[in-house]
Order: C-alpha cells, then structure tokens, then sequence
C-alpha cells in the first residue's frame, strides 16, 4: 500500500488525544476531597474509583502507544476496582499529558500493540483511547457538576467506534454494540448497552447515549 492509499501515514489526519487529556486535568482543579465518594454514571465506580480508572488508562495506552507491553497493558480493566493513590493530584495531570504525546507518533497508530490485555492494531488501540478520554471525562464533569464540551472530529471518532454495525430504531439495536475484548471495547460496568435518544440530539449526547449514559444523568438521579 502506498502513502496515497493509507491515511495513517500522513501525521495530519492522526486523531489528537491532546484536547481530550486537557479537558480532563482542566477538571481535576474542582475535584476537592469532598467528592471522591460521590457517585458517577459508571454504577460501580465512585468518583475516586473513575480518577484511577483515568490515571490507569492513561498509563496503559501510553505504553499502548509506545509498544512498552508490559504489566500496565496487560490486566484488564475489570480485574478489581482501581486504587487512587495519595499523589493522583501529581500523577495524573502528567499521565494525561504523557498519553497525548505518545499518540501524537505516527508509529503508534501502526502495527499491532496491547492494552488491557488485549492485543489490537495500534489505529485502534488510538481510538479505543480517544474513546476512553472523552467518555470518561464527561463521567468526571458531570460527577463533580462542571460543564464538558469535546470537538466534532472527537466524537465522530467516538461514534464510530461505539455504533452498532446493523442501526435500528434511534440509531441502535436492541442489544447495543458488541462488547467482546476483540473489538477494544471496555467492560460492562463501564460501557453499557446503547441509551435510546432523539435522532436529532446533540452530537455529544449521541455518543454518551452509545456508551451507555443517559445524558441527562446527574448525581442522585
């Protein structure tokens, strides 16, 4: 195949993690003490449970990327609830940037690489994390009550990755995207089946819808 028939060989159409990882450690400043215990869309997580989660998967699909297939991509994301640590404040900004980066290589998108214990070509190891930081970071916005807002190319990606093949009614069948390992996606307790919503909805709740929020979820509801 040549240059002019694969469009991950010209580093400009590589989709950008950075804007995702930003709006994250945007975040994190209003995330006091008092909120860790609270809940999120993800039934089994807290919010201290989400802020490792985030600090997890930024390490493994930074590794993902740089093809380090080590300890951090090689346990799945449901094996235990994830540990925040005391230093999460100093780590995880700098886990998010590091991501960001790493997927900035051409190189990460190319060959076949593993994350959550998964082995996956690296374009989709990059859209599994794209996924992963726009997702979650909604989750982190709308635990704590701070607005969230993510570009069109991010969440065409996120729709793509997260659309059934066969649509039916709203834009998803009645058994939602397949969640098995082979497709990169997570696991049930945080992607659930699709939320029916309006066709005509905001393109960020469409995607939320796909991975199973409602996109009107709010703390206590």
């Amino acid at each position: 195949m040549d240059a002019q028939e694969n469009p991950l060989s010209d580093a400009a159409v590589l989709p950008d993690l950075e804007p995702a990882a930003r709006r994250i450690a945007a975040l994190l400043g209003q995330v006091d003490d008092s909120r860790l215990d609270g809940p999120t869309p993800c039934p089994d997580y807290t919010v201290r449970e989400l802020l490792g989660h985030l600090t997890g998967l930024a390490t493994a699909f930074r590794d993902a990327a740089r093809k380090d297939l080590g300890a951090s991509t090689a346990v799945s994301p449901d094996a235990a609830l994830p540990v925040l640590d005391d230093d999460w404040r100093e780590v995880l900004p700098r886990r998010l940037e590091e991501v960001a980066a790493a997927w900035r290589s051409p190189d990460a998108w190319t060959g076949l690489t593993r994350a959550g214990g998964v082995e996956l070509p690296g374009e989709v190891a990059g859209a599994v994390a794209l996924n992963e930081l726009v997702v979650h970071g909604w989750d982190l916005a709308r635990s704590t009550g701070q607005p969230y807002a993510a570009g069109e190319a991010e969440l065409r990606s996120c729709e793509a990755l997260l659309a059934p093949a066969e649509d039916g009614p709203n834009g998803s069948t009645e058994d939602g995207p397949d969640d098995s390992p082979e497709d990169g996606s997570d696991d049930d307790s945080l992607i659930g089946p699709p939320v029916p919503v309006p066709g005509d909805a905001p393109l960020l709740d469409r995607v939320i819808a796909l991975a199973g929020r409602r996109p009107d979820w709010q703390p206590g509801s």
